[in-house]
């Protein structure tokens, strides 16, 4: 309200900040011709794939560092000078290597989702509490039971808190590549708005950059929801039942050894 009250009585330069009715007019205009759904369609695909292949790589590989102790001895040096550097500027070499495409676009989020996700699945592994290893010894949970019902589920939590700081990390990387190696998305409406001069469009595609780092985390907060329902449970029960299922199923398989022989 007082943004729309300043641009009408002319106390801000309304060429620079045009009032809101001015930006909402402007998405309109965007919408209608569908410029705006065409930059948003190609930001999103490249967010997409570039968010699932990097968070299902850092997993992945953050799982292997926390269970061996050889590769994690092996890369963890090199991934701690990697994840310093400047994703933005990995950009340069991937031009040169993959040429003006979509493959070093959607490399650099994958590379800024990756280091994210595999620090967090490494810490959540390697910092499960030590109650919960006790009980897993008590109950007799090893080898793969023990990953699937107790360090697994300990690690859900650090995990999600990986996909939510990821995902604003790779919306930024997204929208930076778009600024200078990209002829369209949500990047490249910004910046080639402010080129030529178009305030109201590029504050358009500015909300809409917003908005879809606010839905991509929502999402990602929601499925954290459903996926950990423990969380917000305070039921102590939780971990006897939880190994009592690998327990169970311990039980049942040597009962079915015992009736083959």
């Amino acid at each position: 309200m007082a943004w729309e009250v300043m641009g009408r009585t002319g106390s801000v330069d309304v060429r620079i900040f045009p009032p809101p009715t001015q930006l909402a007019s402007d998405g309109v205009d965007l919408v209608q011709s569908g410029r705006l759904q065409e930059a948003f369609e190609a930001t999103v695909v490249r967010l997409l794939i570039g968010y699932a292949t990097g968070a299902v790589g850092g997993i992945a590989v953050g799982m292997a560092m926390g269970l061996i102790r050889p590769i994690r001895a092996a890369l963890d040096p090199l991934f701690s000078a990697l994840y310093s550097l400047p994703k933005i500027a990995i950009l340069p070499i991937l031009l040169l290597i993959f040429g003006f495409t979509e493959t070093p676009r959607i490399l650099l989020i994958t590379f800024g989702v990756f280091f994210i996700m595999q620090i967090n699945t490494l810490s959540g592994l390697r910092h499960v509490d030590a109650r919960l290893m006790e009980a897993a010894s008590a109950y007799r949970a090893r080898g793969w039971r023990k990953f699937r019902f107790v360090l697994f589920p300990a690690t859900l939590p650090a995990i999600f808190t990986g996909l939510r700081v990821s995902a604003g990390m790779a919306v930024i990387i997204v929208t930076s590549v778009e600024f200078v190696a990209a002829d369209n998305g949500l990047g490249f409406l910004i910046w080639n708005s402010w080129q030529i001069f178009q305030p109201g469009t590029m504050y358009v595609a500015m909300a809409t950059v917003a908005a879809l780092g606010a839905g991509l985390t929502g999402l990602i907060v929601w499925a954290e929801r459903v996926a950990l329902p423990w969380r917000n449970d305070r039921n102590p029960l939780r971990l006897r039942m939880l190994l009592s299922g690998a327990a169970g199923t311990r039980s049942r398989n040597a009962s079915r050894t015992k009736q083959a022989q």
